[in-house]
């Protein structure tokens, strides 16, 4: 009897440990089978067989349209990479142990205050490259939030309510014109906010006055209204006496403003590298380039070490898991082209003298060379 009880334990214990290793025939699992990547796989539905309890799952490049309330269950997932799929909306009842939530590259048009309310430990959410024209918060809700990128949507209105523990907001490459009076009030870590490519003409006088943690703004590539100096005036003083580095100032003024830059206002203008660390995900950075080129300014996102990268192509995590999460989020665009006139006509004028000088000295060395060999 007593052997057969031991049988009886010993086998529910090998069954056991075998069902809680499995890895769904599609895909390619990791850390015990916790980290699962399913990407590039044409997947219509979620795969059968994922354990429950993992931390990692990339779903990224594939037909998804609705998973429903299919990922509920697991309820220890960290990170849920739904790129480059076709889904209209988020996927209901995601697990609340989510940090990390990418869903660029998709057809979701709106965002509901019932997708984000009680996602307490998200730290990062990702809704770039969607036709997203209307987002909802609520107060006090993703308190955890500190980086948020809803780059090259549809917005017309910069999102009231966000949540207030954001570091880095990306809205490049949308339809802005507007920020209403005190929807970036509120924002008291606000370290890297990403306006650059909108349809900005003019802004409310102190909307950004509040952010006083602000390091980086990008505001190149808008239709400032330059000609009109009442309206244009505020921003433009604003620009240059702000502590934070502009990258692409209003009105083409300089590439960098900011009182950050006051102190190499006097350097030549090809010895002030533009260095910025951007939005990717987790820690890349663009190149430095001179202040007379061109300002570029990839827009992804930025957040802790060890988390998502784009651009790259890979997605890491702290425990090793590589998934292949190609261009989630890049938005690279330029800034401005802010070569000024004045040192366009010196190249110019340097070149032609330049020529000149050719032209000479081949009119003196041809005839003697052409000598000597006679």
């Amino acid at each position: 009897m007593l052997t057969s009880s031991l049988f009886l334990v010993l086998l529910c214990g090998l069954l056991g440990g075998w069902v809680l290793s499995v890895c769904p025939s599609v895909c390619s699992c990791s850390g015990g089978h916790r980290d699962v990547d399913c990407s590039f796989k044409s997947l219509t539905k979620l795969p059968h067989g994922l354990q429950h309890n993992i931390r990692f799952l990339n779903l990224s490049f594939n037909s998804l349209k609705d998973l429903g309330g299919q990922l509920s269950r697991y309820d220890h997932l960290r990170t849920l990479d739904l790129s480059y799929n076709h889904l209209e909306s988020l996927p209901s009842v995601l697990p609340r142990s989510l940090w990390d939530i990418k869903a660029a590259w998709n057809r979701l048009r709106s965002l509901d205050k019932k997708d984000t309310a009680y996602h307490w430990n998200l730290k990062l959410l990702d809704l770039s490259h969607n036709a997203l024209d209307r987002i909802v918060f609520i107060n006090n809700t993703l308190l955890s939030v500190t980086s948020l990128n809803l780059s090259h949507n549809r917005f017309w209105t910069v999102p009231t309510n966000m949540p207030h523990n954001l570091e880095i907001i990306d809205l490049s490459f949308n339809y802005l014109v507007q920020i209403l009076p005190g929807s970036l009030d509120r924002l008291p870590k606000l370290v890297k906010l990403y306006l650059h490519a909108n349809h900005f003409s003019v802004l409310p006088e102190g909307i950004f006055d509040k952010l006083r943690a602000l390091k980086t703004i990008t505001l190149g590539d808008n239709p400032w209204a330059c000609e009109e100096e009442d309206s244009i005036t505020r921003i433009l003083r604003w620009a240059e006496q702000t502590p934070a580095t502009v990258l692409g100032c209003p009105c083409y003024t300089t590439p960098v403003c900011g009182q950050s830059h006051l102190a190499t206002k006097e350097r030549l203008l090809d010895s002030a590298p533009l260095t910025e660390s951007t939005m990717n995900n987790r820690g890349e950075e663009y190149d430095g380039m001179s202040t007379a080129r061109t300002v570029v300014v990839t827009s992804a996102y930025e957040t802790i070490p060890s988390q998502h990268k784009t651009g790259l192509g890979m997605w890491t995590s702290s425990t090793g898991f590589h998934s292949v999460s190609k261009l989630t989020s890049t938005t690279e665009h330029l800034l401005s082209s802010t070569v000024k006139p004045k040192m366009a006509n010196s190249r110019s004028k340097s070149q032609k003298v330049f020529a000149q000088i050719e032209m000479v000295l081949l009119n003196i060395f041809v005839p003697t060379i052409a000598f000597s060999m006679y």
